[in-house]
Protein backbone atom coordinates (compact mmCIF):
# COMPACT_ATOMS: atom_id res chain seq x y z
CA UNK A 1 0.00 0.00 0.00
CA UNK A 2 2.06 3.14 -1.27
CA UNK A 3 0.01 6.96 -0.10
CA UNK A 4 0.60 10.12 -2.03
CA UNK A 5 2.14 11.61 -5.24
CA UNK A 6 4.23 8.31 -5.07
CA UNK A 7 1.58 5.79 -5.13
CA UNK A 8 -0.62 7.89 -7.86
CA UNK A 9 2.16 7.53 -10.49
CA UNK A 10 3.40 4.15 -9.43
CA UNK A 11 -0.56 3.30 -10.00
CA UNK A 12 -0.47 5.47 -13.22
CA UNK A 13 2.26 3.20 -14.42
CA UNK A 14 0.87 0.18 -13.63
CA UNK A 15 -2.25 0.54 -15.54
CA UNK A 16 -0.55 1.45 -18.88
CA UNK A 17 1.51 -1.41 -18.39
CA UNK A 18 -1.30 -3.61 -18.08
CA UNK A 19 -3.12 -1.95 -20.81
CA UNK A 20 -0.20 -2.17 -22.91
CA UNK A 21 -0.30 -5.86 -22.76
CA UNK A 22 -3.63 -5.86 -24.63
CA UNK A 23 -1.98 -4.05 -27.90
CA UNK A 24 -4.39 -1.70 -30.17
CA UNK A 25 -4.29 2.12 -30.42
CA UNK A 26 -6.53 2.52 -27.04
CA UNK A 27 -3.58 2.00 -24.44
CA UNK A 28 -1.13 3.11 -27.08
CA UNK A 29 -2.31 6.32 -27.20
CA UNK A 30 -3.46 6.76 -23.71
CA UNK A 31 0.38 5.93 -22.39
CA UNK A 32 1.76 8.21 -24.73
CA UNK A 33 -0.56 11.62 -23.31
CA UNK A 34 -0.05 10.64 -19.97
CA UNK A 35 3.11 9.91 -19.79
CA UNK A 36 3.83 13.33 -21.87
CA UNK A 37 1.82 14.84 -19.07
CA UNK A 38 -1.09 16.08 -21.87
CA UNK A 39 -4.63 17.31 -21.31
CA UNK A 40 -6.14 15.93 -24.69
CA UNK A 41 -9.07 16.11 -25.52
CA UNK A 42 -11.77 14.70 -27.74
CA UNK A 43 -11.58 10.89 -29.19
CA UNK A 44 -8.54 9.58 -27.03
CA UNK A 45 -8.56 6.15 -27.21
CA UNK A 46 -11.14 4.00 -29.57
CA UNK A 47 -10.64 -0.15 -29.62
CA UNK A 48 -13.18 -1.63 -32.49
CA UNK A 49 -16.26 0.11 -33.49
CA UNK A 50 -17.07 3.69 -32.36
CA UNK A 51 -19.61 5.55 -33.36
CA UNK A 52 -19.72 9.62 -33.13
CA UNK A 53 -22.93 10.84 -34.19
CA UNK A 54 -23.24 8.16 -36.35
CA UNK A 55 -20.09 8.21 -37.82
CA UNK A 56 -16.94 6.11 -37.43
CA UNK A 57 -15.12 7.64 -34.44
CA UNK A 58 -11.37 8.67 -35.30
CA UNK A 59 -8.70 9.43 -32.63
CA UNK A 60 -8.52 12.86 -31.32
CA UNK A 61 -12.22 13.65 -32.97
CA UNK A 62 -13.57 16.69 -31.03
CA UNK A 63 -16.56 15.80 -29.18
CA UNK A 64 -18.81 18.40 -28.03
CA UNK A 65 -22.02 18.59 -26.09
CA UNK A 66 -24.74 17.38 -27.83
CA UNK A 67 -22.90 14.50 -29.49
CA UNK A 68 -23.64 10.96 -29.29
CA UNK A 69 -21.35 7.98 -28.49
CA UNK A 70 -22.10 4.62 -29.25
CA UNK A 71 -20.43 1.22 -28.77
CA UNK A 72 -20.22 -2.11 -30.55
CA UNK A 73 -19.77 -5.53 -29.20
CA UNK A 74 -16.27 -5.65 -28.09
CA UNK A 75 -15.49 -2.08 -28.32
CA UNK A 76 -14.80 0.83 -26.12
CA UNK A 77 -13.85 4.74 -25.82
CA UNK A 78 -12.20 7.20 -24.10
CA UNK A 79 -12.77 10.55 -24.28
CA UNK A 80 -12.30 14.19 -22.51
CA UNK A 81 -14.85 16.95 -23.13
CA UNK A 82 -13.92 19.71 -21.51
CA UNK A 83 -13.04 19.40 -17.46
CA UNK A 84 -14.60 15.71 -17.78
CA UNK A 85 -13.62 12.19 -18.96
CA UNK A 86 -15.08 9.16 -20.04
CA UNK A 87 -14.73 5.54 -20.41
CA UNK A 88 -17.75 4.20 -22.10
CA UNK A 89 -17.67 0.41 -22.98
CA UNK A 90 -19.33 -1.91 -25.07
CA UNK A 91 -22.63 -2.56 -26.29
CA UNK A 92 -24.03 1.10 -25.11
CA UNK A 93 -25.24 4.36 -26.49
CA UNK A 94 -24.33 7.79 -24.59
CA UNK A 95 -26.09 11.30 -25.32
CA UNK A 96 -25.07 14.29 -24.60
CA UNK A 97 -25.95 17.78 -23.91
CA UNK A 98 -25.14 21.12 -22.39
CA UNK A 99 -23.37 24.63 -23.18
CA UNK A 100 -19.35 25.07 -25.27
CA UNK A 101 -17.34 22.52 -23.26
CA UNK A 102 -19.86 22.05 -20.68
CA UNK A 103 -21.37 18.26 -20.20
CA UNK A 104 -24.23 19.56 -18.23
CA UNK A 105 -26.26 16.88 -19.08
CA UNK A 106 -26.09 13.13 -20.09
CA UNK A 107 -28.52 10.51 -21.05
CA UNK A 108 -26.97 6.66 -21.15
CA UNK A 109 -29.60 5.21 -23.14
CA UNK A 110 -28.05 1.40 -22.58
CA UNK A 111 -24.78 -0.27 -21.58
CA UNK A 112 -21.76 1.29 -19.17
CA UNK A 113 -20.03 4.48 -18.44
CA UNK A 114 -17.06 5.22 -16.16
CA UNK A 115 -17.26 8.68 -15.99
CA UNK A 116 -15.22 11.73 -13.83
CA UNK A 117 -16.20 14.91 -13.65
CA UNK A 118 -15.09 18.98 -13.24
CA UNK A 119 -16.87 21.27 -10.87
CA UNK A 120 -20.56 22.10 -11.38
CA UNK A 121 -23.94 20.50 -11.19
CA UNK A 122 -24.35 17.28 -14.01
CA UNK A 123 -27.15 15.52 -14.73
CA UNK A 124 -27.19 11.80 -16.03
CA UNK A 125 -30.48 10.37 -17.17
CA UNK A 126 -30.95 6.34 -17.49
CA UNK A 127 -33.78 4.13 -18.60
CA UNK A 128 -34.90 4.08 -14.99
CA UNK A 129 -33.08 7.12 -12.92
CA UNK A 130 -31.93 10.41 -12.83
CA UNK A 131 -28.84 11.02 -11.12
CA UNK A 132 -27.79 14.58 -10.13
CA UNK A 133 -24.05 14.98 -9.58
CA UNK A 134 -21.48 17.64 -8.31
CA UNK A 135 -18.01 17.13 -8.92
CA UNK A 136 -17.80 13.18 -8.94
CA UNK A 137 -16.75 9.99 -9.93
CA UNK A 138 -19.60 8.00 -10.71
CA UNK A 139 -19.94 4.68 -12.44
CA UNK A 140 -23.00 3.42 -14.23
CA UNK A 141 -24.60 0.67 -15.69
CA UNK A 142 -28.21 1.34 -17.77
CA UNK A 143 -30.78 -1.78 -18.53
CA UNK A 144 -34.26 -1.31 -19.46
CA UNK A 145 -35.52 -2.32 -16.09
CA UNK A 146 -32.61 -1.14 -13.74
CA UNK A 147 -29.57 0.66 -12.94
CA UNK A 148 -26.53 0.65 -11.34
CA UNK A 149 -24.77 3.10 -9.90
CA UNK A 150 -21.83 3.41 -8.26
CA UNK A 151 -20.79 6.71 -6.62
CA UNK A 152 -17.20 6.26 -6.21
CA UNK A 153 -16.13 9.22 -4.62
CA UNK A 154 -18.10 12.63 -4.18
CA UNK A 155 -21.79 13.21 -3.44
CA UNK A 156 -24.74 12.34 -6.11
CA UNK A 157 -28.92 12.65 -5.97
CA UNK A 158 -30.76 9.45 -6.82
CA UNK A 159 -33.88 9.06 -8.01
CA UNK A 160 -36.25 6.72 -9.34
CA UNK A 161 -38.18 7.65 -12.57
CA UNK A 162 -41.02 6.25 -12.32
CA UNK A 163 -41.50 6.72 -8.38
CA UNK A 164 -39.78 10.34 -8.66
CA UNK A 165 -40.44 10.56 -4.17
CA UNK A 166 -37.97 7.42 -3.79
CA UNK A 167 -35.01 9.44 -3.63
CA UNK A 168 -31.65 8.95 -1.80
CA UNK A 169 -28.46 11.37 -1.79
CA UNK A 170 -24.88 9.41 -1.29
CA UNK A 171 -22.02 11.06 -0.24
CA UNK A 172 -18.76 8.43 -0.70
CA UNK A 173 -15.23 8.61 -0.86
CA UNK A 174 -14.14 4.91 -1.90
CA UNK A 175 -16.85 3.56 -3.54
CA UNK A 176 -19.19 3.35 -0.18
CA UNK A 177 -22.39 2.85 -1.67
CA UNK A 178 -23.08 1.24 -4.57
CA UNK A 179 -27.57 1.02 -5.78
CA UNK A 180 -29.60 -0.47 -7.99
CA UNK A 181 -32.52 2.07 -8.97
CA UNK A 182 -35.50 -0.25 -10.82
CA UNK A 183 -38.28 0.78 -13.32
CA UNK A 184 -40.45 -1.18 -10.44
CA UNK A 185 -40.16 -2.13 -7.28
CA UNK A 186 -41.45 -5.86 -5.81
CA UNK A 187 -43.58 -5.86 -2.78
CA UNK A 188 -43.06 -3.71 -0.47
CA UNK A 189 -42.06 -1.73 -3.19
CA UNK A 190 -38.21 -0.99 -3.02
CA UNK A 191 -37.16 0.81 -6.07
CA UNK A 192 -33.30 1.73 -4.74
CA UNK A 193 -31.21 -0.83 -2.84
CA UNK A 194 -27.48 -1.48 -2.37
CA UNK A 195 -25.52 -3.26 -4.41
CA UNK A 196 -21.79 -4.44 -4.52
CA UNK A 197 -18.98 -2.87 -6.33
CA UNK A 198 -18.87 -4.36 -9.93
CA UNK A 199 -17.15 -3.79 -13.30
CA UNK A 200 -14.84 -0.57 -12.32
CA UNK A 201 -11.53 -0.34 -11.07
CA UNK A 202 -9.17 2.39 -9.07
CA UNK A 203 -6.78 2.05 -11.65
CA UNK A 204 -9.57 3.26 -14.47
CA UNK A 205 -10.70 6.17 -12.29
CA UNK A 206 -7.01 7.43 -11.55
CA UNK A 207 -6.32 7.06 -15.39
CA UNK A 208 -9.24 9.18 -16.33
CA UNK A 209 -8.51 11.89 -13.80
CA UNK A 210 -5.12 11.90 -15.05
CA UNK A 211 -6.25 12.77 -18.97
CA UNK A 212 -8.06 15.93 -16.78
CA UNK A 213 -5.10 16.53 -14.40
CA UNK A 214 -6.30 16.10 -11.09
CA UNK A 215 -6.56 12.55 -9.23
CA UNK A 216 -8.90 10.70 -7.45
CA UNK A 217 -9.31 12.25 -3.79
CA UNK A 218 -8.68 8.73 -2.37
CA UNK A 219 -5.20 8.36 -3.57
CA UNK A 220 -3.07 9.46 -0.72
CA UNK A 221 -5.81 8.16 1.82
CA UNK A 222 -3.81 5.29 3.12
CA UNK A 223 -6.40 3.10 1.65
CA UNK A 224 -5.68 0.12 -0.55
CA UNK A 225 -6.50 0.40 -3.81
CA UNK A 226 -7.58 -2.41 -6.55
CA UNK A 227 -5.86 -2.14 -10.18
CA UNK A 228 -8.15 -4.75 -11.40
Amino acid sequence: MKQGGDFFERTRREWLKRALLGGAAMPLLLRDALAADKRPSGMVAVKGEVLINGRPAKLGAALKPGDSVATAPGSSAVFVVGRDAFLIREKSELLTAGGKALTGSLRLVTGKLLSVFGRGARRIATPTATIGIRGTGIYIEAEAERTYVCTCYGLVDLQASNMPEARETVNTTHHDAPRYIYAHGEMPIRMIEVAPVINHTDAELIMLEALVGRKPPFVGSGREYTLG
